[in-house]
């Protein structure tokens, strides 16, 4: 199935299942697609938001938040990307009030006059540029183009893929940049992780490669103890765990990230073909979420690729 989308502005659309799903069998994935209308921010790419995923009667993801807008920034499910150029918009510093700038995966938005770069605003999109879905049994192929913004235009290209051999699923990307000036930026992906939504707290290990180290204080909430970073008590509702985690390297060997939660009796491992930049952390009473950052720098007319694995996996009777 093949579906070409010119986009029209989306608005007042209330909330809607997910609009495709593939299965190996073992494994059954639900997502959402641009052109369902479900996520309308600008935080965000728009493509292959994991509304659910299954396996072994095990759950993954959810929705993790109670207020559904889909203009909010995080009104969104699943693992998505976010893609940012210090901290900001592609080309947001270079735009002048009224001008466009890029948000990867989203469009060109429009700079009005502030002060400062706004990470969570919903901006004004001039242009969604081109869409276009391909979905078989097993996986969903999702590409946008976007033309001349500023000098910035690019070919992004993400197929979501379930493996029929292992409870996988595999994220790969490519963006080419078909643009005038070069793409610098970074991209993470928001995983939102709910294991058979469970509560985050007492029961939750996120793990790594490497001794880990928090930057700030945990608050009594979790603690690194070697290679691992604990929850020492429950969230409860309006509390939060945030921080930047170190320790890690230059090479993609270090990008192997655990999260187990032993009440779910389930765990998952995320890694990549490529190292992190930057690895953070974030959670509140209704999910877990690892955020490592991967950077590029595109030169027009090069094409940079990565790859995020997510393995899905039942913990040892014994670890329950």
């Amino acid at each position: 199935m093949k579906i070409l989308l010119l986009f029209a502005p989306l608005c007042l659309l209330a909330q809607k299942a997910p609009d495709l799903e593939i299965s190996t069998g073992s494994l059954k994935a639900k997502l959402y697609s641009p052109q369902s209308g479900y996520y309308q921010g600008t935080r965000f790419d728009w493509s292959g938001q994991v509304a659910s995923l299954e396996y072994k009667g095990h759950h993954y993801f959810g929705k993790w938040f109670d207020k559904y807008d889909p203009k909010i920034h995080d009104a969104i499910l699943g693992p998505v990307e976010e893609f940012q150029t210090d901290g900001k918009g592609l080309g947001y510093d270079e735009a002048k009030t009224g001008e466009s700038f890029v948000r990867i995966g989203v469009g060109a938005v429009k700079k009005p006059e502030e002060k400062d770069y706004r990470q969570f605003r919903t901006y004004e999109i001039v242009d969604p540029g081109k869409w276009t879905v391909k979905r078989s049994k097993d996986r969903v192929e999702f590409t946008h183009e976007l033309t001349d913004t500023n000098g910035y235009a690019y070919l992004y290209k993400k197929t979501l893929r379930l493996d029929s051999k292992s409870p996988r699923m595999a994220i790969e990307h490519s963006l080419k940049n078909t643009g005038k000036k070069a793409i610098v930026s970074t991209v993470y992906e928001h995983n939102f992780y709910m294991l058979n939504q469970q509560p985050s707290g007492l029961g939750v290990t996120v793990k790594f490669p490497f001794a880990v180290s928090s930057d700030r204080d945990l608050k009594g909430f979790a603690e690194p103890r070697g290679k691992e970073l604990v929850y020492a008590k429950d969230l409860k509702k309006g509390e939060s765990i945030y921080t930047w985690l170190n320790g890690y390297g230059n090479t993609a060997k270090d990008y192997d990230i655990r999260v187990e939660h032993t009440k779910a009796g389930i765990g998952v491992r995320q890694s990549s073909d490529r190292p992190m930049s930057k690895l953070v952390f974030w959670s509140i009473a209704t999910t877990v979420c690892p955020e490592a950052y991967i950077a590029m720098d595109i030169a027009p007319g090069k094409t940079f690729t990565w790859k995020i694995n997510y393995d899905f996996y039942e913990l040892p009777s014994g670890a329950l």
